[in-house]
């Protein structure tokens, strides 16, 4: 089931809305107005909590259509797409994910009371899906509405939440549930940050909207749903991960996560079935080749007990986003001590962080080829990673394409084009040129590629233009 959880993608215009009416019945009013009135001082009136809550951050919502550059299909071309945002600061912050902003060549903004404006990304993290954007506004001095950040850790299930943003590009919009689950783990997605599962509708667009209490706090920005077969589940990255990391992001344009190489497990997995001993720690699974973790010594069931004297545990699943993100968020370059136990024996290695990077490659489309290329990175193509350490791969096919037409795949390690060897985009960019520029006299090219561990050579003749036909 986790498989179907997946981000919310921006909204692409091209799609058949269907609009079902439904009609209210008045019986539960009426039901209501029946019951004996309650004492008036210790009664909230439910429908005047909402809309103060509402009131307070609906004119912060902002609508945000990005043109962004898409690869995917094996060439470059412009794709707009719509998401969601909230305005966080007078002077127009906007708090939204990484994914609505993401290879953005242009973005626009549509506030709540009409205005509309340019903006500009001033940072992003892929790791926690989050980014800020700026407003271009020009000579405008006056105050914009926004909305503050709550405490999501004062959630408790049962909690009735709003959900803003415009769904399906369908611009201010605000659904009611309730928080369905305060701290929920999902495998593979919640490296630095738990979720806030909501049964309140979150839907493409939705992505980047504010996720807001009864207080009128944004406790959450919303970030994914499933994929098909089940309503109200929708995730929420949850403001105290928020506060943590968005002063870096503004100030920084990412955030510095360092990079140890452990990876890490709980001392108890239930759907695992794999219990160790000990109450307190957290154990290591395995380290990342050629990685600092390894080269300090760690070992696989090695028991993690303590970081520079101060104690961390991960009993379960759902400790481990704050355990990665406090390692994560280590000095880099700075040794650090950590305590291990190991066959009952506690000991301390000295383990130097290094910076984590970049988490995506570049990307490189390539015409009368018909192909994109990317640049392999351990943390985003960790298959691709195990064969070649530095490179590129064949990110997509155009089809009808002579790339395709030749044979070349998706995820194919590119070893040498032409003859000379590949190990950057910047090279396969100046093969690329070279090749292209007398296309009609030598179409034919040699591609040396690797697949699966296996090498072999692929012939792409670039004789017809298919971009022209």
């Amino acid at each position: 089931m986790l498989a179907r959880i997946r981000r919310l993608s921006p909204v692409v215009p091209v799609f058949a809305a269907v609009f079902v009416s439904i009609s209210s019945a008045s019986a539960a009013g009426e039901d209501l107005a029946q019951t004996p009135a309650l004492d008036a001082a210790n009664r909230l009136d439910f429908r005047q909590v909402i809309q103060s809550a509402k009131t307070g951050v609906f004119p912060a919502v902002v609508y945000i259509k990005c043109v962004r550059e898409d690869n995917t299909s094996g060439e470059k071309k412009g794709q707009e797409v719509s998401g969601s945002g909230v305005l966080i600061t007078p002077e127009g912050q906007i708090l939204t994910n990484w994914h609505v902003i993401d290879k953005a060549q242009s973005v626009r903004c549509l506030m709540s009371d009409g205005r509309h404006y340019d903006a500009k990304v001033l940072g992003s993290d892929k790791d926690t899906d989050l980014a800020v954007i700026q407003l271009d506004r020009g000579q405008e001095t006056d105050s914009l509405p926004f909305a503050s950040l709550g405490d999501s850790d004062a959630l408790r299930e049962g909690d009735f939440v709003m959900a803003m943003g415009a769904p399906w590009g369908l611009n201010r919009s605000v659904s009611i549930g309730i928080v369905s689950c305060t701290n929920r783990y999902l495998e593979e997605i919640s490296e630095y940050s738990l979720w806030i599962q909501t049964d309140a509708a979150i839907n493409p667009g939705n992505s980047g909207g504010p996720l807001v209490n009864t207080q009128g706090e944004i406790v959450g920005i919303n970030a994914r749903g499933m994929s098909f077969g089940a309503d109200g589940m929708g995730f929420a990255i949850p403001s105290s991960t928020i506060r943590i990391l968005v002063e870096q992001i503004r100030r920084d344009g990412k955030v510095n996560w360092s990079w140890t190489g452990l990876q890490l497990q709980p001392l108890r997995d239930f759907n695992k079935d794999t219990y160790f001993e000990g109450d307190e720690g957290v154990i290591v699974a395995e380290t990342d080749p050629e990685s600092p973790a390894r080269r300090a010594g760690f070992e696989a069931r090695d028991r993690i007990t303590a970081i520079n004297g101060t104690p961390i545990t991960a009993e379960t699943a759902e400790a481990l986003p704050a355990v990665r993100r406090y390692i994560g968020l280590l000095p880099k370059e700075t040794p650090a001590t950590f305590t291990v136990i190991r066959a009952g024996e506690t000991r301390e290695l000295q383990l130097t962080p290094r910076e984590k990077g970049k988490v995506e490659g570049e990307e490189l489309a390539c015409k009368r080829w018909d192909l994109t290329f990317k640049a392999i990175n351990q943390f985003d193509n960790k298959d691709l990673y195990f064969y070649r350490k530095q490179g590129v791969f064949v990110h997509a096919t155009r089809y009808p394409g002579n790339a395709a037409n030749a044979g070349l795949r998706s995820n194919d390690i590119i070893v040498r084009i032409d003859g000379e060897e590949i190990t950057s985009l910047d090279q396969a960019k100046a093969v690329h040129e070279r090749c292209l520029a007398k296309v009609d006299e030598k179409p034919r090219v040699v591609f040396t590629i690797m697949r699966g561990g296996l090498t072999r050579q692929i012939v792409v003749d670039a004789t017809r233009d298919f971009e022209r036909e």
